[in-house]
């Protein structure tokens, strides 16, 4: 008999593993089904394969979400991080597996005497960052203790990014994965991690300003900034009490010192709706962050608040943020307003490829030395 699964979501993140997963349907007698808000959107992931199916379902209903989780063989939930735990629940209800690339969170962990009594396994953090990361690292320390090695320190940095033969924008970076998460990357605490021992925590406001410079031969010069709390992976990983242990975002070098600008504008906040939005040009929006002065232009006002460089201007410039032209939004937030312009700027073209880059650095000590 046919297995069921069922993927929540079809955005990006679900392209290859919808097409990985119909390319093998028939080998492995799989149906295959793809839900999503828009049921256009999820029939044209299925390209009218014969054991594919598209649904249109608001999957954050729960009336209309259980009885599909009931009637599936596997869920592998693709749904923004935050609707996660109610997916989860139901698959508890009715003994379902689940799978989601997302992060582990508290919330989820407290369900996981909930989740052994089910008998299910419910497996997260298998995607690019969190997930290969993981896999890749362990390999390599389980292959040195293996050998008899003790783990000194450890450093990880992953980042997706666009292809070099399609970078051809001065922030030399494209959207690969949902413009919202970028957006508000690295806020809802300090990242935390620890070096030679000592306990290190930059919170969001510093975040884009303290960055790891790294080459990778071949590939150019990167940058890393820390990923949210580096010290939960020293259990993950069972690393004891390794000294040293930091996680991180990579992007291209000079990237975040003209992302912070961003931050430092507060245009990156959600906390609250911009008024007036309908009747704002970019260049007033900008101008919104920025004190009064009845003489100097936006752009000198910017560059002196936050004593930015000229190489910094010349990326916003590229952006439109001084651009005399409308918004083109009736609300938003700063941050709902800046995701709109950066996907008008930064999202791929046609026939784009990503880049993904992974950079693991291990210190161990075997047979007396480091």
């Amino acid at each position: 008999m046919s297995k069921i699964i069922s993927i929540l979501g079809a955005g990006r993140s679900s392209s290859s593993l919808i097409k990985y997963l119909l390319d093998h349907a028939e080998q492995f007698d799989w149906k295959v089904r793809v839900v999503d808000k828009d049921i256009s959107f999820a029939a044209s992931k299925i390209a009218n394969h014969p054991r594919g199916s598209a649904m249109e379902m608001n999957a954050l209903d729960q009336k209309v979400r259980a009885p599909f989780i009931e009637s599936s063989d596997l869920v592998i939930s693709m749904l923004p991080a935050v609707f996660h735990p109610q997916v989860v629940r139901d698959c508890i209800t009715y003994r379902k597996p689940v799978i989601t690339p997302s992060y582990v969170t508290p919330e989820l962990e407290a369900m996981a005497a909930d989740i052994a009594e089910a008998g299910i396994p419910v497996l997260m953090e298998l995607g690019l960052d969190p997930g290969i990361d993981h896999m890749s690292a362990m390999q390599i320390i389980h292959n040195i203790e293996f050998q008899g090695g003790k783990l000194l320190r450890f450093e990880s940095f992953t980042g997706g990014l666009v292809a070099p033969e399609n970078d051809n924008n001065p922030w030399n970076y494209k959207f690969t994965w949902n413009p919202r998460n970028v957006v508000l990357a690295g806020q809802g605490g300090a990242a935390r991690y620890i070096q030679e021992g000592l306990f290190k925590y930059i919170p969001y406001h510093k975040l884009f300003s303290r960055v790891k410079p790294i080459e990778i031969d071949g590939h150019g010069e990167f940058e890393g900034y820390a990923n949210r709390d580096s010290l939960k992976y020293r259990s993950i990983y069972k690393l004891g009490d390794i000294p040293t242990l930091f996680r991180g975002t990579l992007r291209r070098a000079g990237f975040s010192r003209a992302w912070n600008v961003f931050v430092q504008l507060g245009m990156t906040d959600d906390g609250y709706k911009v008024d007036n939005v309908e009747n704002l040009t970019w260049r007033k929006f900008t101008n919104t962050f920025l004190s009064y002065h009845v003489d100097l232009p936006v752009e000198e006002k910017l560059q002196k608040y936050l004593d930015v460089s000229d190489i910094v201007m010349d990326k916003l410039r590229w952006i439109g943020i001084f651009d005399d032209t409308p918004i083109g939004l009736k609300e938003g937030t700063p941050a709902q307003i800046l995701q709109h312009k950066l996907e008008q700027k930064l999202s791929l073209d046609p026939g784009d490829k990503d880049m993904i880059v992974m950079w693991h650095r291990f210190n161990y000590m075997l047979d007396g030395r480091e």
